[in-house]
């Protein structure tokens, strides 16, 4: 990790950051111990109300970075809007929600609100009037309730923008510049992106004074522990056989398998459902609710197998997905990164299996290969349907 240009190589852990009896309860609940690199180095600048922009890969622990400050730094006593936290997308929004209720726990009087689109306006009104002092919302339907006056956030003090990158590619950069210009008394600002691209730049250098820069590289302390392979088909039909093989051998019990079109996601899911296994599909077409249950009865462990679009990919943040499954060969490098984060995390071992069924997808493969500098293994099935690990170069 580095830390404004410095490289810092620490073992952080929570008891040494002076946090509270009631955050130290919450994080030994959930058995944490240790803290990510992003934590360590994060925490301190936030405790001292610092700007800090900070580059991390996916699945370090981004959220606790910016989460354990914020909820130790709420008055429970104020019935202000005292953090907030912009996110793209409601499955993101509705994570961290759970997440700092789970760090609230045993502190008495502080209420977090999500704030989303494609849920009724009128529930989240009621939820507001309970005066939260945390609130995690999706910069457009924070504009609505802005608009509306439902929600005030002249006494918001933290803001921080996760997934600043993605949020500003699509589009949000004048809702967000909106939102920070109705904050008077912001004491500090938080970006926290997997790249920093020149629109989260330029945010930096109008919105934050002096920020601490963090940067923590998927180097092998910090890269999740994820086993890639690729499987090579001698035909496209031959790949759900192969994933209902793969699924049975390795007794995973949750899974999640990446089709590259939203057509194709229901079809697999149907596909999967015919041979008795128990999955739903996500992806942008589906009705928000409905996501909203499939994906608690994929964390409550009801469903074996989610089968989703790259849209749901960055807004999942699940921390025990045995294995994931790119059923299609993802078409952006940055895809392939993001879908096969969704296991290994929270320092758990995970499997990621990439099928190959055309000269293109090999194609693509390659690059990916290539270009992230993954180690991905071969497997080939031989004549009686086992798998072979088939040496590189051979």
């Amino acid at each position: 990790m580095e830390i404004n240009g410095k490289e810092v190589r620490e073992v952080y852990c929570y008891q040494d950051m002076g946090l509270s009896q009631a955050t130290m309860q919450a994080l030994d609940k959930k058995g944490f111990v240790q803290a990510t690199a992003i934590q360590g180095g994060a925490i301190p600048f936030f405790m001292d109300w610092k700007d800090v922009v900070a580059k991390a890969p996916t699945g370090t622990g981004k959220t606790y970075a910016f989460g354990i400050p914020m909820v130790e730094h709420i008055d429970p006593q104020s019935d202000q809007v005292q953090g907030l936290i912009l996110v793209p997308t409601r499955e993101l929004a509705i994570q961290i929600r759970d997440e700092l209720r789970d760090l609230c726990v045993f502190r008495q009087g502080v209420r977090v609100v999500c704030l989303y689109g494609g849920q009724p306006i009128d529930k989240q009104i009621t939820q507001l009037k309970s005066r939260p002092q945390l609130v995690v919302a999706t910069p457009g339907r924070l504009m609505d309730h802005m608009k509306r006056r439902t929600v005030r956030l002249d006494k918001v003090q933290t803001v921080v923008l996760d997934e600043a990158d993605r949020m500003l590619d699509m589009g949000f950069i004048q809702d967000v510049t909106h939102i920070l210009d109705k904050m008077p008394n912001r004491r500090n600002l938080g970006l926290f992106s997997a790249t920093i691209s020149r629109e989260v730049m330029d945010i930096s250098w109008v919105y934050q004074r002096d920020p601490a820069e963090i940067t923590v590289r998927p180097v092998e302390e910090n890269r999740p522990d994820i086993q890639q392979y690729r499987i090579e088909l001698m035909s496209w039909e031959e790949k759900l056989d192969t994933m209902l093989a793969l699924l049975d051998g390795g007794a995973y019990e949750r899974a999640i398998a990446f089709c590259n079109t939203k057509n194709m996601t229901d079809r697999l899911a149907g596909l999967l459902k015919m041979r008795g296994v128990s999955c739903e599909a996500i992806h942008g077409d589906i009705q928000q609710r409905v996501r909203e249950r499939t994906l608690e009865k994929f964390k409550q462990g009801k469903l074996k197998v989610l089968v989703a679009t790259d849209v749901a990919a960055r807004g999942l943040d699940i921390d025990d997905v045995d294995v994931v499954f790119n059923y299609d060969v993802p078409e952006e490098q940055e895809y392939y990164v993001h879908r096969i984060g969704r296991t290994g995390r929270a320092k758990r071992h995970g499997v990621a299996y990439t099928l190959v069924a055309t000269v293109t997808e090999s194609v693509k493969m390659r690059d990916i290969a290539r270009d992230t500098r993954s180690e991905i293994q071969l497997l080939k099935y031989d004549k009686d349907g086992c798998l072979t690990l088939i040496e590189q170069g051979s």
